[in-house]
């Protein structure tokens, strides 16, 4: 068995004196592991980090089996990355989401987000918090929507109506307008306006914040409890960085 494929770097882990065991995200393939001999050398070392994009030749005796991994660069972000605290917190919750995917199972549309998400925070002059933690929670509707348990956010579960839409609720993850939620609104969740496509909005640290605590609740319920998992640490780094930032704006 034999295949080549772009790939994302997401974890490695060592094995014996000078291996390790490589895991990608892969265009093609899935969330996949494979052995890789002399990993822990000094002239890998620097491209097998998380974040980096690279070519991987997967070769096995049977489909089944963990394999071997020959790894050429392709796009190497890490460096970039890991010298500014939110891009290195936001790279972190991105692979740690990853981990949630079955394992060899393609998601070429999460491969093309991530791969785009990873740009963003390798950019020479990188967004500001508010943005990428905007870019953060569209990628993580997205991975909420791949794995099926998407959010409809363009009708009101109650009037059917698309305008005005203002929350959510946390049982159906529907979006409720605020005439459907009169009387209901401290049972619902509030819906940001930059997930409405509303341009004019005012997409500040508390809209972040609520766009946060939106996926958080599903991703948590829907993903990581069942898995008898918490959300990553570092997704409690970026919320704290908006709450900072909100209070010095006020």
């Amino acid at each position: 068995m034999e295949w080549s494929d772009d790939a994302i770097v997401l974890a490695v882990r060592r094995h014996g004196d000078a291996s390790l065991v490589l895991e990608l995200m892969t265009r093609a393939h899935g969330r996949h592991l494979g052995l890789v001999r002399g990993g822990r050398s000094r002239a890998l070392a620097a491209v097998l980090q998380p974040g980096n994009g690279v070519v991987a030749l997967w070769r096995a005796r049977l489909d089944q089996h963990l394999g071997q991994y020959t790894i050429e660069p392709r796009q190497l972000r890490a460096a970039r990355v890991i010298g500014a605290a939110v891009p290195l917190f936001t790279l972190q919750v991105l692979t740690a989401h990853m981990h949630l995917l079955p394992e060899r199972e393609p998601h070429a549309a999460l491969f093309g987000g991530l791969e785009a998400a990873l740009d963003v925070l390798a950019a020479d002059v990188p967004p500001g918090t508010d943005e990428l933690c905007a870019f953060l929670v569209r990628f993580e509707l997205a991975l909420l929507d791949e794995l099926g348990f998407g959010l409809d956010l363009e009708r009101c579960a109650r009037t059917g109506s698309r305008e005005d839409l203002a929350y959510v609720s946390p049982r159906s993850g529907r979006a409720v307008s605020r005439e459907g939620a009169v009387g209901y609104e401290d049972r619902l969740l509030p819906l940001p306006s930059f997930l409405r496509g509303d341009t004019r909005s005012n997409r500040g640290p508390a809209e972040i914040t609520d766009g946060l605590r939106l996926t958080a609740h599903f991703l948590t319920r829907d993903l990581y409890a069942p898995r008898q998992l918490s959300l990553p640490t570092a997704r409690d780094e970026l919320l704290a960085r908006l709450t900072r930032e909100r209070s010095e704006a006020a």
